[in-house]
């Protein structure tokens, strides 16, 4: 598949992204949605899909449970909302590296072997080298972090993730006074993520955050979710989360962490620069060049709900961009 670079494409041309990722998903459930009558929009294809592959008639085959982590600490960080239904948090998923489809990361997470799994730690720090993962989680505790999760599409979902802050991460390898920034690049293997074998993106998939980002105590280095390990649809072995930002911020399957002076280029502001920034922060006020972020639909939810600013962690995160336009912090 050949995809035209954004810059040579009208907006008359762009198919609605919604309904391109759900495309298949759309097309099976298609005859059931006319049947009973239900007229589903471009804009909610994507909810649509996973919505009557959820009915009781229809439900998806149980995810195979993991290994428990055991005791975890609890974070006066963690929302009380109502946490999302397993099989939903791991059966709908957005992972490119294992599919388009929100059914392909499950349907191919088989083909990921997260053990034995290293991460390369480089550029500006005291203690460059590649770490086995047992040595990157050795000296952290874990702590189950329940938090909200918003997709740029306007889905959403709460998550209890385990795992532990960057920050402390951080302060082991000693990053120098020129790192301003930290580089996350996921795992780049065609055998074992099946969507790379195909050019939707250029792999392998590269995140970035400012450093004042990086050590905020909100972010987290997650190996787990529901105190057991990390599936691999997720992003095992260790991915990151970043709560107050879109979630394709919080990159998956990581094999290197990168101290660098220069603002890295992440992914999808390199594939399509008008539509995706830096920062991507939620706000309902800064819509996408496509859609609107007011509003949001919680998995599981049949009805929308207003969008947080920064996804309601406003009070912990805001003053790292006070005095910066809203509009270039997407």
């Amino acid at each position: 598949m050949l995809i035209k670079k954004p810059d040579y494409i009208r907006e008359s041309e762009v198919t609605d992204r919604e309904v391109y990722l759900q495309r298949r998903e759309f097309l099976r459930k298609a005859g059931a949605v006319t049947a009973a009558g239900v007229a589903v929009t471009a804009g909610v294809a994507s909810q649509a899909a996973w919505w009557f592959s959820s009915d009781k008639t229809e439900s998806p085959s149980p995810v195979p449970r993991g290994e428990s982590l055991g005791t975890l600490i609890k974070s006066p960080y963690s929302t009380d909302e109502p946490q999302t239904p397993y099989d939903d948090i791991t059966s709908y998923c957005n992972f490119y590296e294992l599919g388009t489809s929100k059914s392909d990361p499950k349907d191919n997470a088989h083909f990921l072997k997260p053990k034995p799994w290293s991460v390369a730690i480089e550029g500006e720090c005291a203690r460059p080298g590649v770490y086995d993962l047992e040595d990157i989680l050795k000296p952290h505790p874990l702590e189950e972090r329940i938090y909200r999760l918003r997709c740029v599409e306007t889905w959403s979902a709460v998550v209890p993730w385990v795992g532990f802050p960057l920050a402390d991460l951080i302060k082991r390898f000693e990053p120098s006074s020129r790192a301003k920034y930290v580089e996350f690049v996921t795992l780049k293997d065609p055998k074992q993520m099946p969507g790379q074998r195909f050019p939707v993106l250029n792999w392998p998939y590269v995140e970035g955050l400012r450093m004042d980002e990086a050590v905020n105590p909100l972010t987290l280095l997650a190996v787990g979710l529901y105190g057991e390990v990390l599936p691999n649809q997720n992003g095992a072995p260790i991915r990151l989360v970043v709560p107050w930002k879109y979630g394709f911020k919080s990159i998956k399957s990581i094999v290197s962490i990168r101290f660098t002076e220069k603002q890295p280029l992440n992914t999808w502001q390199d594939q399509a620069a008008r539509e995706y920034g830096f920062y991507a922060n939620v706000n309902p006020d800064v819509d996408h060049p496509r859609w609107s972020q007011a509003k949001e639909r919680r998995l599981g939810d049949l009805l929308k709900r207003p969008t947080l600013p920064f996804n309601g962690y406003a009070e912990q995160v805001a003053h790292l961009y006070t005095g910066m336009d809203p509009k270039k912090l997407y």
